[in-house]
């Protein structure tokens, strides 16, 4: 039985991976921080079993960890907080930063001695970091992070046989973006969110953007001029 690792599963995109795989018939990890939504998730699945730790914290990670020994891990935790008028809050920053980029970073130091040759890891960015965006400089900028990590990585990974892969959704519809006050074009749901993520991995993707359309959009704004680029993607989203 194919085992999966799913952090950031007690809600969003992360649980309804967790939903999916079991379906599947996958033997699911899923991890998080609230030990009721985690519990509520297995009580679905007799697939899924939990690990509750914090991310941001690397001794728990490790301990959390440190036995886990996964044919894919999917990176999925994180959060957004925006910076308003220009205000440049430096607290809120780095928790952005810590969670986005960090947290995940602690899961790489835990999980990689496990991994063995032909396994996979994916690390769940955002399309957020390819174009700048109203409000977005942490968490377009921890992601951004994130994504330069991944790419990088996968380089010096390759050797060992192990396999990242860069997801990178548009906007899906989940407890953080209902937060959200501004308009979200081309939003999709964490089903269609899932099943992307799911049909890229299995086909050995080293990039999942979505939705396509939004991504291919937001791909061809980050070639342009940076005037050009500032001017559109304000468009965007207001």
């Amino acid at each position: 039985m194919k085992h999966v690792l799913i952090t950031g599963a007690s809600s969003g995109i992360g649980k309804q991976l967790a939903l999916d795989y079991a379906a599947e018939g996958w033997k699911v990890t899923a991890c998080g921080r609230n030990v009721e939504r985690l519990e509520a998730l297995a009580a679905a699945s007799a697939q899924i079993s939990i690990l509750t730790f914090d991310i941001t914290n690397l001794e728990d990670t490790r301990q959390a960890l440190a036995w886990v020994q996964a044919d894919l891990a999917i990176l999925c935790a994180g959060t957004c907080e925006y910076l308003d008028n220009g205000v440049v809050e430096a607290d809120k920053v780095l928790r952005v930063m810590t969670t986005n980029l960090m947290g995940p970073i602690n899961c790489l130091d835990a999980l990689l001695p496990g991994m063995a040759t032909g396994t996979r890891i994916a690390l769940v960015g955002s399309t957020a970091s390819l174009v700048p965006l109203p409000r977005a400089e942490a968490y377009g900028a921890s992601k951004a992070a994130l994504a330069y990590f991944c790419r990088s990585l996968s380089l010096d990974l390759a050797p060992r046989g192990i396999a990242l892969s860069l997801v990178m959704p548009g906007f899906v519809k989940t407890p953080l973006t209902d937060s959200n006050d501004f308009p979200m074009p081309m939003m999709i749901t964490v089903e269609k969110s899932s099943e992307f993520i799911r049909k890229g991995l299995a086909r050995g993707a080293s990039e999942i953007a979505f939705p396509p359309l939004f991504a291919w959009l937001l791909r061809f704004i980050s070639v342009l001029p940076q005037s050009l680029q500032r001017l559109l993607a304000k468009r965007l989203v207001r």
